[in-house]
């Protein structure tokens, strides 16, 4: 336990590592922390194949607002609150507001009704390895996706 100045005031602190736990547990759990109205939780987990756990935010297509450079994973959730990953992947543009016209454009053609963004990965090479990580972790939920009616098979 540290301690930090803050003004006159003396504050106690404790720094949680989260990126080393790497318990096996399910491959998405919720993270109960408050709720939204139009959503019954606005954060979850998802886990990695490297048992990491991935703190997202949830956001409804509508509500989902310009997006940074971030991880994202793309998912419809059912009545009773089952979510299936539906595609995985990362924002890379500059411009926040194309890399939310394509997310918002894919996940319509997917049936996604919902968007979870993953915000701390801080350089492209995190933001790459996460994206990875969960791919991999989540292969068996996850189906083949045909690109533009080729033959060429991609997994998501």
């Amino acid at each position: 336990m540290d301690a930090m100045n803050c003004g006159d005031r003396l504050m106690a602190m404790r720094i949680a590592d989260v990126s080393s736990d790497t318990q096996r547990g399910p491959a998405s759990e919720p993270a109960l922390i408050c709720a939204e109205s139009n959503i019954r939780e606005i954060f979850h987990y998802w886990h990695g194949a490297s048992g990491r756990r991935y703190l997202h935010s949830v956001y409804s297509l509508v509500a989902c607002s310009a997006m940074p450079k971030a991880n994202y994973i793309l998912v419809y959730c059912d009545e009773v609150g089952q979510r299936t990953p539906l595609r995985i992947g990362r924002t890379i543009d500059k411009a926040s507001t194309l890399n939310l016209a394509y997310l918002r454009q894919r996940a319509a053609q997917l049936g996604a009704n919902e968007i979870h963004i993953y915000l701390l990965a801080e350089t492209a090479e995190d933001r790459k390895l996460a994206e990875t990580d969960l791919r991999a972790g989540l292969f068996a939920e996850l189906s083949a996706e045909v690109i533009g009616g080729s033959e060429c098979i991609v997994f998501c």
